[in-house]
Order: C-alpha cells, then sequence, then structure tokens
C-alpha cells in the first residue's frame, strides 16, 4: 500500500497518527508496543513531532519498547549515532522507561554489537532459538524504514551478504565504501514484523522509488524491494516530491 501525501509536513502527521494506532492495537492485544526506529532525517522529523502533544499525551509510554533497525559503530554521544538522534528527538522527551530502550551499543566491536543485540532481541520476543515468531508479542509490532538514493535501507546496502542471511537476526556490516561499520536488523527479522512503514521524502528519491516500486525485482542492487512483510503489512508514506517519477 502505497499513500501520497502533499509534503513533508502532512507526511510527518500521517506517520505519527499510524505510530499512534499501531501502538494502540499492539498493547490490546499483547500489552506492549515493539517498534524498530529507524536513523535519518525524515524519521527525525516524526519523532520530534511524535514527543510533543497530541500525540505524546495520547500514548501509554510506560507500555512501548524502542528498538533500533541499524546504527553506525560509533560511541552514542557522537553525532553520527541513531541513538543519540532519537533520545534527542523522542526518548528523553517522553516519559518513557530507561529498561524499555532498547539501544545498538555502536560502541563496541561490530560482530560482538549484532551478538548482543540479538541476544537482546531475542529476550525480548522470548525466542531464544529459531526464527521469529509471528504472534502477538513475538515480533516488532512496526519497524520504520528510509530509503536512501541508492535504494539501501536499514544498513541493508547492495550487494550486501546481509540480504541473504538466512537464519540472523542482526548482522555486522563492514564495506570499504561505507564508513563506519554498521549494524542492521536482517530481513529475517524486519520480514517477520507486523508491519512495516518507509517514509521517503524529498525529489532526489524520487528516480529511485520510482525503480523499486515499478522496476525489476532486484535486491541486490536495491535492497528496498527485499522488505515483503511474510504475515504482516507494509506500507509506503511518500511525499508528493518523492512520488513524482511514479507512473501510477
Amino acid at each position: 500500500m502505497m499513500e501520497v501525501l502533499p509534503d513533508p509536513d502532512a507526511l510527518m502527521h500521517a506517520a505519527a497518527e499510524l505510530w499512534v494506532a499501531a501502538a494502540a492495537s499492539a498493547i490490546g492485544a499483547s500489552g506492549r508496543f515493539a517498534v524498530a526506529l529507524s536513523g535519518g532525517s525524515t524519521p527525525e522529523c516524526l519523532y520530534r513531532l511524535l514527543a510533543t502533544d497530541p500525540y505524546a499525551s495520547g500514548l501509554d509510554w510506560s507500555r512501548v519498547h524502542a528498538f533500533q533497525s541499524d546504527e553506525r559503530c560509533v560511541p552514542p554521544d557522537e553525532p553520527a549515532s541513531n541513538y543519540r538522534m532519537a533520545r534527542e528527538a523522542l526518548l528523553a522527551r517522553v516519559p518513557l522507561p530507561a529498561e524499555n530502550v532498547h539501544r545498538i551499543r555502536g560502541e563496541d566491536e561490530p560482530d560482538a554489537a549484532a551478538a548482543a543485540y540479538e541476544r537482546d532481541l531475542r529476550e525480548a520476543f522470548a525466542t531464544p532459538d529459531g526464527p521469529p515468531r509471528l504472534s502477538p508479542g513475538s515480533r516488532f509490532d512496526l519497524v520504520l524504514l528510509g530509503m536512501g538514493e541508492d535504494g539501501h535501507t536499514a544498513s541493508l546496502f547492495p550487494g550486501s551478504a546481509a540480504l541473504r542471511e538466512p537464519t540472523r537476526w542482526v548482522r555486522a556490516i563492514r564495506r570499504a565504501d561505507v564508513s563506519p561499520a554498521r549494524v542492521t536488523l536482517t530481513p529475517v527479522v524486519i520480514n517477520a514484523a507486523a508491519e512495516v512503514v518507509f517514509l521517503v521524502s524529498g525529489r532526489a528519491k524520487a528516480a529511485t522509488l520510482r525503480r523499486v516500486r515499478e522496476g525489476p525485482y532486484q535486491p541486490d542492487v536495491l535492497p528496498a524491494q527485499i522488505v515483503a512483510p511474510r504475515a504482516g503489512r507494509l506500507r509506503w508514506l511518500v511525499d508528493a516530491d518523492a512520488a513524482a517519477g511514479l507512473k501510477s
């Protein structure tokens, strides 16, 4: 499903309303809302909006569990840290219990950080081994994703072996063309989510969005194409500039 909003402000409000609705549904089904936060400037605008009323006061933050879709391997106070951005824009501005924040330890060695984060996810979802389960409370209720101009999403880049990962939920990403190293969720766990939402804004993304949505299926070239929840819903929220190249 794709929804085209007239401008970035309308996009942010639509995303905030979707977040609140997803949270209410998840809390009603399992008693909590597990959301994976994306980095990037578009999600940051959403987080700042969610920290204001009526959105902030309309949520039971004690039942929200905030995770990360990916992280750069830097300390959490560095400007490049996705966690730092989410903390400053949202997490520190709402009554979210500290124990409900599940961050990737970007300051650690990448493989160790990836393994530790997978253990955290498996504990949170009561799945000590094996693939993600699809029952309420055992998977992400909402995964927020952006899309780069090269078609990458989270830290799944063109040609990455993580795109073909069969079992691991989290991978370290080391590439000569990507610095610093990253830690990312893999399609194994993203595609088990109840709902995945892409937020795409700006004319610079228009050509790539057209290729992802209307071109041939080439996830090694356009990683965003690999996102296809097997028992959930995929939604694209895009502004008019980003949608400018679409045929339909």
